[in-house]
C-alpha cells in the first residue's frame, strides 16, 4: 500500500480561512490512514514560518513561495491561451518538487486540492487521482461576467470559458471529483457530463467554536450585527458593501443604534471607507474571531454569490448565535430551519429586525443551531465518504460480548 501525495494551492496551516480549514482537516483525516507527503504554495510570510505545525500529519513537506505578480500571470495567460487562474500558479520549483516525490516514493494516490494544482499531475498518472474542486470556479467567473462591463466583462467571460474547459478535462482524468455540496456537484454534472462526482462536505470543529470555550471576550453594549470573512475576497466585499449601503439603513430605522462589525483580514480601501456610514466598524485581522461572534446579537451572511458550504455560517451556528443568511449563503447547508434566510434587501432586513426585536427567542434559535451543527457537521462525519472513495477499509470497533 503506497503513500498519498497532497497538492494544495495554499499551505493548509494555520487553519484560519475557509480553504485552509478544509485542507487542514482533509490532510489530518488522510494522515490517520496513510503516510502523506505535502507540496503546497504559500502566499503569506507567516505561513512559511508556521509550516512546522503540519509535521505530525506529513512525511515530506515542500512549501513553495508564490510571488508571481498578477500582471505577469495575465500576460502569460494571454499568450498561452490559458486562464489566469492557472498561469498564476505555474511554478518550476513546485513542479520539480512533485517530480522528486513521485520519483523517490511509492505514491498510489494523488489528492489535488483546488483545480489550479491539477496542472502538476503526470501526463498519464499511474496513481489514483482525487480532484477536490470544492466549488465550480468557472461558474463563479461566469457570474462575475454578467455584472461586469467593458474589458472586465470580456476578461471574466474568457476566464470562465477557459477554466470550464480545464475543469472538464481534469474531471475526465480523475478517479473522483469532489465538491462541498450537492448543489455544486449537480451543477458540475449537468454542465460537464462528468461521472465519478462525489460530495464531501465541509465540517466544523465544535470544540473550538464553542460559546463556553476559553477565548477573549469583546465588551459591547447594544445591538451588534457581525460579518466575518477574508475581506480581500470579492464575494465578501460585495456582501458587506450591499449590506451597508442598502440593508443596514432599513434596520437602523427600527434600531437606530445598531452597529455593524466587519471582521476579517486584509480589508481593501473600499471596505475601510464603509466606516463613514453610521454604526459601521471595520476591524481588520483579529487574533480570535470567536470573541466577535460571541458578542454578536446576530451574525449575517448577505452574500450575493456563494459557492458551496459557507464556513462563516457554520462557525456562527456552532457558537450558538442567531444567523441571518442570504439565499445563496444558506444554499447547501442542512440547517434544519435553525437560521433565518432572506433573498432580497427587504427580506434580509426584516429577518435581522426580527432577531433584534426578540433576543430571548433568537438566543434559543442559536442554541438549536449549535445542536444541529453538532449532529450534522463534525469533520469526521463529513469526511467519512473519503474512505470509500480512496478504497480504504476502516476497521470497525470490536464488538462487546453479551453480558
Amino acid at each position: 500500500m503506497g503513500d498519498i501525495l497532497f497538492l494544495a494551492h495554499r499551505v493548509p496551516y494555520p487553519p484560519d480561512r475557509g480553504d485552509k480549514i478544509r485542507g487542514y482537516n482533509v490532510l489530518k483525516f488522510l494522515s490517520a490512514r496513510k503516510r502523506v507527503h505535502l507540496i503546497a504554495f504559500a502566499d503569506d510570510t507567516r505561513d512559511m514560518k508556521s509550516k512546522s505545525g503540519l509535521s505530525k500529519f506529513t512525511g515530506n513537506r515542500s512549501i513553495i513561495w508564490r510571488s508571481k505578480p498578477r500582471a505577469v500571470a495575465a500576460l502569460e495567460a494571454f499568450f498561452s491561451r490559458k486562464p489566469v487562474s492557472l498561469t498564476a500558479f505555474e511554478n518550476r520549483p513546485l513542479r520539480e518538487a512533485v517530480d522528486n516525490i513521485l520519483g523517490r516514493h511509492s505514491i498510489d494516490t494523488i489528492y489535488v486540492f483546488s483545480s489550479q494544482m491539477a496542472q502538476y499531475l503526470p501526463a498519464r498518472p499511474r496513481q489514483r487521482v482525487i480532484m477536490d474542486f470544492c466549488d465550480m470556479d468557472s461558474a463563479k467567473f461566469a457570474s462575475y461576467a454578467k455584472s461586469a462591463t467593458g474589458p472586465m466583462a470580456w476578461f471574466m467571460k474568457r476566464e470562465a470559458k477557459l477554466l470550464f474547459a480545464h475543469e472538464r478535462a481534469v474531471a475526465q482524468r480523475a478517479d473522483a471529483s469532489l465538491f462541498v455540496s450537492e448543489a455544486e456537484a449537480d451543477l458540475f454534472r449537468s454542465k460537464t457530463g462528468a461521472e465519478r462526482v462525489h460530495v464531501v462536505e465541509n465540517g466544523i470543529d465544535t470544540e473550538f467554536f464553542d460559546p463556553t470555550a476559553q477565548f477573549k471576550r469583546i465588551d459591547t453594549t447594544g445591538a451588534l450585527i457581525v460579518f466575518t470573512g477574508q475581506m480581500d475576497y470579492r464575494p465578501n466585499i460585495e456582501a458587506v458593501t450591499w449590506f451597508v449601503e442598502t440593508i443596514l439603513p432599513h434596520i437602523q430605522v427600527r434600531h437606530p443604534h445598531a452597529r455593524f462589525a466587519i471582521v476579517g483580514r486584509n480589508p481593501p480601501d473600499s471596505v475601510k471607507a464603509l466606516t463613514k456610514q453610521p454604526g459601521v466598524i471595520v476591524t481588520g485581522e483579529v487574533a480570535d474571531v470567536r470573541g466577535w461572534i460571541a458578542a454578536a446579537s446576530v451574525v449575517v451572511a448577505p452574500l450575493k454569490l456563494a459557492r458551496g458550504v459557507q464556513n462563516k455560517v457554520l462557525e456562527a451556528m456552532a457558537m450558538a448565535r442567531p444567523v441571518v443568511a442570504s439565499t445563496a449563503a444558506a444554499q447547501g447547508i442542512d440547517h434544519g430551519g435553525t437560521i433565518r434566510v432572506g433573498g432580497t434587501v427587504g427580506e434580509i432586513a426584516e429577518e435581522v429586525i426580527a432577531v433584534l426585536d426578540d433576543p430571548a427567542g433568537s438566543n434559543a434559535m442559536g442554541r438549536e443551531a449549535r445542536a444541529q451543527v453538532q449532529r450534522r457537521y463534525s469533520w469526521d462525519a463529513c469526511l467519512a465518504p473519503l474512505d470509500a472513495i480512496l478504497g480504504i477499509r476502516v476497521k470497525a470497533p470490536p464488538r462487546k460480548s453479551a453480558a
